[in-house]
């Protein structure tokens, strides 16, 4: 006998426009604009700048065209070169300890121990401190006759620090007060992502032996890479950017051993009102945080995984 079990034909594809096919670009259209206004428009403006010797009080349309002249400059300017290893060095320093501190910090009070909500409490207080704020308190904490770290010091026997007006002492405050104000953004991150893991694989991993650290380097820390790599990525960025506190705190002194790449900018289009330079060395700096956050992602995109499902 033949086998007449027919095959249910294709359901025939709609033709035409249907809203619910577009309907997700609608509804990324508002961010999508709210990005080109706020963060495309703005960069590119920055470039168009670049090829003109702008100043300050002199219409754009009168500026004389240099084309590329700014960025072969720029790549012989020891200024530029001086500030921009101050932020190598000091977006090393500070996202090295910060990324230490904050992740053993929320090791420690994962768990509900008593007064776990007061110390957490405490540790998010510099998040909520404006720049302006933090940079004001510690150029008075670090002040040379009324500031209260000097005081301590002598009390202790040790002779009173010029640390704002020395080198690398200027340099260590800093990067201290960078460390004090953006730690508990690492340790708010990894802790949010500690508490996220699944119980039974933790359960497991204790039930085959692993001890503390085993538990810790092999189990939970590896869990949260893509946590970790996010929080890298964002203090990459802010290191770059960063400028109010230690505008305030040191200016870029003595001399540039805290003039980062951000500060140097902003001391070329208002300072020397080098507008056109200034935004040539703006162009460097976008490029350079672009190349260390595309090296950073390579390491583990947390978006790769749901991109392949």
């Amino acid at each position: 006998m033949s086998d007449t079990t027919q095959v249910p034909k294709a359901a025939p594809k709609p033709s035409g426009f249907r809203f619910e096919n577009f309907s997700p670009y609608f509804f990324i259209l508002p961010a999508a604009l709210v990005m080109v206004a706020g963060l495309v428009y703005p960069v590119m403006q920055a470039l168009y700048l670049s090829f003109y010797d702008w100043t300050i009080g002199t219409p754009l349309e009168d500026a004389p065209y240099v084309g590329i002249r700014h960025y072969i400059r720029m790549m012989g300017d020891e200024n530029v070169r001086e500030s921009l290893w101050v932020t190598l060095r000091f977006g090393f320093w500070t996202i090295t300890i910060e990324m230490f501190l904050g992740i053993s910090l929320a090791l420690l009070l994962e768990k509900p121990i008593r007064g776990a909500s007061v110390f957490r409490t405490i540790f998010i207080l510099p998040l909520m401190v404006s720049p302006v704020v933090v940079g004001l308190v510690w150029r008075y904490l670090y002040d040379a006759r009324i500031g209260w770290i000097n005081y301590y010091l002598g009390q202790m026997g040790i002779d009173p620090q010029v640390w704002l007006g020395d080198p690398d002492l200027a340099f260590m405050a800093i990067v201290i007060t960078d460390i004090w104000q953006w730690t508990p953004f690492i340790f708010i991150i990894v802790i949010a992502g500690l508490q996220a893991l699944p119980s039974e694989v933790l359960e497991a991993s204790k039930i085959d032996g692993s001890n503390w650290w085993q538990h810790i380097l092999f189990v939970k820390l590896p869990m949260i890479k893509s946590i970790l790599i996010i929080a890298l990525l964002m203090r990459l960025i802010d290191v770059f950017r960063s400028l109010e506190v230690m505008f305030i705190m040191t200016g870029g002194g003595p001399g540039r051993a805290t003039e980062l790449l951000s500060l140097h900018i902003y001391n070329r289009a208002f300072s020397t009102q080098q507008l056109g330079y200034a935004s040539a060395i703006s162009v460097l700096l976008i490029v350079l945080v672009s190349l260390m956050s595309v090296a950073i992602l390579r390491l583990g995109n947390p978006m790769k995984d749901k991109a392949d499902i």
